[in-house]
């Protein structure tokens, strides 16, 4: 196996919950070791590589590194565990799921949402999950039990599952919003070390955290080095598969190339000059429109100080914030060289104001 592909598997299947990022950016930055100068680590764990440090002219490249996961809400006498939300997890997928629960002194144990029997539901008045009723069971009597185990309220949980591959042109898993980006962007460092491609400003790489809870990583991340540029890597949805509707949620598909949003972040100039890259370079692209917002790092980066010129690059992904999140082999590759393409057409000093 491929190096490359040996860190995508090793970052996809570790475990990186909304403020418990480190394990997985400690494997991120050792992969990005040998393509960077420096690296740039801040209070929260976001990590940064940078390429020639020290130009007047900053560009940012970035994606984020937290997935969605639970926490431990309250622990009944009985021993049974109910959970409340860290970032966007789907409660209609947990029942029967296992999980991963992640304790500071005795790591792993092991648990399940468990679920009544079919057996002994009434179909005329099904229950349906929700944050009320769903629950995890790790084999307890007694609250007293989990606690002896390591289990305590705050305690951060993630569902057990690994990355695979379907037909051989997917990859499919849990946590590829948005740790593909991480990928991605890693990627692009390795290919410009490894053409020996010297470029005239100073390149961020960023890996930034608390993302699936509001911006938190990229809004602290912006402010600290005030690039001019910033492009940032997420997935969006493929619009494809049953239960979308292609006049509310856009025509995006898996296998089509990454997509290009159009929105108020998004600074038009440079979202044209990115275009222009795709077509001059026959890479594939896709396009979206957002609304007030791209709801991803991108909003961080456009209002951060007295603004930065930013665009998103999004990667096409079936079944968001599940365990089978589903993303194409192709589009992976297209993301990756058109991050490459425009970082060599990019010019320091590159001035993308509306008005002269």
């Amino acid at each position: 196996m491929d190096k490359n592909i040996e860190f995508l598997y090793k970052y996809l299947n570790n475990a990186s919950p909304t403020g418990f990022e480190s394990t997985g950016q400690q494997i991120w930055l050792d992969y990005l070791r040998p393509y960077i100068d420096e690296t740039i680590i801040d209070v929260y764990g976001t990590a940064v590589g940078v390429i020639n440090p020290g130009k007047p002219y900053k560009v940012v490249i970035e994606a984020h590194s937290d997935e969605i996961s639970w926490f431990v809400n309250y622990i009944t006498d009985s021993g049974y565990i109910y959970v409340r939300r860290n970032g966007g997890s789907d409660h209609q997928i947990a029942p029967s799921m296992r999980v991963n629960i992640h304790t500071r002194k005795n790591g792993i144990v092991k648990g399940i949402f468990g679920w009544p029997a079919i057996h002994v539901r009434d179909s005329g008045k099904e229950e349906q999950p929700s944050m009320k009723n769903i629950f995890i069971d790790v084999g307890a009597s007694s609250k007293a039990e989990v606690e002896e185990m390591g289990i305590h309220v705050g305690t951060v949980i993630t569902f057990e599952d690994g990355l695979m591959e379907l037909n051989d042109k997917f990859y499919v898993g849990r946590a590829l919003d948005n740790r593909m980006g991480g990928y991605i962007i890693a990627e692009v460092a390795r290919r410009l070390k490894e053409n020996n491609i010297e470029l005239p400003y100073t390149l961020y790489i960023v890996n930034a955290v608390q993302e699936e809870i509001g911006l938190r990583g990229s809004e602290m991340i912006s402010r600290r080095l005030k690039p001019n540029v910033a492009v940032c890597c997420d997935v969006t949805h493929d619009t494809q598969s049953p239960m979308y509707d292609k006049k509310k949620d856009g025509d995006i598909a898996c296998g089509k190339g990454p997509t290009l949003s159009y929105g108020p972040a998004v600074q038009n100039n440079l979202l044209n000059f990115i275009i222009d890259t795709a077509e001059e370079k026959n890479i594939p692209f896709q396009r979206a429109a957002v609304s007030r917002s791209t709801g991803t790092d991108t909003d961080s980066f456009a209002y951060s100080g007295e603004g930065v010129a930013s665009a998103l690059i999004s990667l096409p992904q079936k079944y968001m914030h599940t365990t089978v999140e589903t993303c194409h082999k192709d589009d992976i590759q297209a993301c990756i060289d058109l991050y490459y393409e425009f970082l060599l057409k990019l010019e320091a000093g590159q001035d993308f104001n509306y008005l002269k």
